[in-house]
């Protein structure tokens, strides 16, 4: 695996700048999602591009159980977010 790491700074907005070279290196542009997770003390950014979707086709065998689940969790944050 190869890892190569870098350093940013939080805004007080929560907004992280991502480096040139790594920008390039995982081929985000403007406009590209990103999907967050955290792991323990890990924050990990994956960039939802074509080729992601296309090396993930086929991995999870969830007969659509995933895609309803992910559903789901989003209706119940945009309530949380409407009932503030």
């Amino acid at each position: 695996m190869d890892t190569h790491a870098g350093m940013s700074i939080v805004t007080l907005k929560g907004q992280v700048v991502i480096p040139f070279w790594m920008r390039r290196r995982l081929g985000l542009k403007k406009g590209t999602r990103v999907c967050w997770t955290a792991r323990e003390s890990e924050l990990i950014l994956r960039p939802m591009t074509r080729d992601y979707f296309e090396r993930m086709a086929g991995s999870l065998k969830s007969s659509g159980r995933l895609s309803k689940r992910l559903l789901k969790e989003r209706s119940e944050e945009r309530a949380r977010e409407n009932f503030k």
